[in-house]
């Protein structure tokens, strides 16, 4: 199998038929064999019972449904795990991510030999103002707090095989694909490309959503905001030392009633400052928590193929 196509979808009925004969048009331009492999990731449409259609009706799509809704990440872990492609290409089902760009993509990785081609966002497209707000916020965060730019990333990239195999070696459980990519180097070339209209609707993603992307992208790539609650708790330290002073001062003096309003700011202060840091701490206890259990990443409740590279069946994993 020379490419393989990894899709993850959620609730993507109305708009999967077109997604897919979309993408099969740029695919018939690539000399070579492909396959589609399509991840359910515990759809509550009629996502699955497409795919099964789509599976009887084509030779080069494979399906994979989910036991329940793992999210985005690990639908991907699904897919890349089972990916057979000596290239594998990764995207979203919603077309935002423009299919025209795949062959560009399979010849940087045929003649110019990159082991990962991704795709860059030079315009974000149509976006509320809060939302880029947001994002903007937390790649200045990512970046600061752990080195890794990935302004303008996305998760539409094409990987080669031993890209692919050296990501499945990461066992964590905690997946952020883009920064995991990001962090394994390899040969790169960024492709530049404006967001399409987004197929089917609005974004499925909440602001509580992005905050707990951007909180996993963060403590999965950095330990300085641990480092961070140290140098708080030292500069707090001098402003107790002057405080202790100036109060010592006031009492020798018969003054020491004067200071109390600054005594309850700084009570306050110190107050916040030790339950945010608990909160940081425990959030990373909380991901040591997830990873020692030891539990699958996702679990596989049904796995639909062509019959010539085997039978639809069940399959639990």
């Amino acid at each position: 199998m020379k490419l393989s196509v990894v899709i993850p979808l959620l609730n993507e009925e109305p708009h999967l038929e077109q997604t897919l004969e979309t993408i099969r048009r740029e695919l018939a331009m690539f000399e070579g064999d492909y396959e589609l492999v399509l991840i359910d990731d515990g759809s509550s449409d009629g996502t699955w019972k497409l795919l099964q259609k789509s599976v009887n009706a084509f030779g080069d799509v494979r399906a994979i449904r989910l036991s329940r809704r793992f999210g985005k990440e690990l639908a991907m872990c699904a897919g890349l795990e089972r990916a057979r492609g000596d290239a594998v290409v990764v995207m979203d089902g919603d077309l935002q991510h423009p299919p025209r760009l795949i062959p560009e993509m399979v010849r940087c990785w045929e003649e110019e030999d990159f082991d990962i081609v991704e795709g860059v966002k030079q315009h974000r497209g149509e976006e509320s103002s809060s939302y880029r707000t947001q994002t903007g916020l937390y790649y200045f965060l990512l970046r600061s707090l752990s080195g890794i730019d990935l302004r303008g990333a996305s998760d539409f990239k094409l990987m080669d095989r031993k890209v692919v195999a050296a990501w499945c070696q990461m066992g964590e459980r905690n997946v952020f694909f883009r920064g995991m990519s990001a962090w394994l180097g390899f040969r790169r070339k960024s492709l530049f490309f404006d967001v399409e209209q987004r197929a089917g609707g609005g974004s499925a993603w909440s602001s509580l959503g992005l905050i707990r992307l951007a909180i996993n992208g963060i403590t999965s790539f950095s330990s300085l905001p641990v480092h961070i609650i140290t140098v708080m708790g030292a500069i707090f330290l001098c402003f107790a030392l002057v405080l202790g002073g100036n109060s010592l001062v006031q009492w020798f003096s018969g003054e020491a009633v004067t200071g109390f309003t600054t005594v309850n700011l700084l009570l306050l202060m110190i107050g916040s400052m030790l339950m945010i840091g608990l909160g940081i701490i425990g959030e990373y206890i909380a991901k040591i928590y997830d990873e020692v259990k030891g539990r699958p990443r996702f679990v596989i409740a049904e796995i639909a193929e062509p019959r010539s590279a085997g039978t639809e069946s069940t399959v639990g994993g």
